[in-house]
């Protein structure tokens, strides 16, 4: 594998930090290339502003068509063209972070927001049937994703029934409505609960589990979500058939299994 490893903790003594050595230790170590990307570490710059795309501030600033016409003619900014060079060279992401406020921190949001523009990430067409490329399919459609995130909740907390919510909702804007957007097909993810309760023993436990999820990624089945451009969905309105989940809403009904 060439796996490109986001890391979002501000603290090099963290528990994320100490999860990221052991993972990338174990991927080197079986004869896998690795690059990383920590965030905090490199001061990543999480805002889109028009330096990114040599705006004239004379015009209107519409992100979606000057980030395309940036990407296209090579003008984008050197610190977002540095890890889109990686994106492409990679042909597995991890993305590691801690779970704050329901969801990814501010810093790693920006990454997103300023890495995947259109061109990039999204905004290809299908040049046979002009339909867009999207949800499994799209201009990141040889990749795979999955997230490694720790979060302070107990472990039923973030289930089914928690007061936290399910991790599976919690992470569908991840998973579904970037990865699986861009095209990257979505392994489960590795989570950590109790994060803030982990002991030595603990520790060991975990990093074992995930340098064994690390180690099977190219085996790993993918989060079974459904194909925008299926036969699962209407073409005009793009939502789900009725005869299909018809009992279920929500992110749920967008996995094949219905779950």
């Amino acid at each position: 594998m060439k796996v490109l490893w986001v890391a979002a903790h501000p603290d090099e003594r963290s528990l994320n930090h100490s999860l990221k050595d052991e993972g990338l230790r174990a991927l080197r170590d079986h004869g896998h290339e690795v690059q990383v990307s920590d965030l905090y570490a490199m001061k990543w710059n999480p805002v889109v502003d028009a330096d990114d795309f040599d705006h004239s501030p004379a015009d209107r600033l519409q992100i979606n068509d000057a980030a395309e016409r940036a990407y296209a003619s090579g003008s984008l900014s050197p610190d977002i063209r540095a890890e889109q060079e990686k994106v492409t060279w990679a042909d597995t992401l991890v993305v590691q972070f801690p779970l704050w406020w329901h969801g990814m921190p501010a810093i790693l949001k920006g990454w997103f927001d300023r890495v995947f523009v259109k061109g990039f990430a999204y905004g290809i067409d299908d040049p046979e049937t002009g339909r867009t490329l999207r949800y499994g399919d799209g201009p990141l459609a040889d990749k795979r994703a999955m997230t490694v995130v720790t979060a302070g909740a107990r472990p039923a907390s973030i289930g089914p029934r928690g007061v936290n919510g399910d991790l599976d909702d919690l992470l569908f804007p991840l998973h579904h409505g970037t990865y699986w957007y861009t095209g990257m097909s979505v392994a489960p993810p590795f989570v950590v609960p109790s994060a803030n309760l982990m002991t030595p023993a603990g520790f060991e436990d975990t990093a074992a589990r995930l340098r064994t999820r690390l180690l099977d990624l190219p085996s790993t089945p993918p989060l079974p979500f459904r194909r925008q451009n299926s036969a699962d969905y209407d073409p005009e309105s793009l939502t789900l058939r009725p005869d299909l989940a018809p009992h279920t809403t929500g992110p749920a009904m967008h996995y094949t299994d219905a779950r």
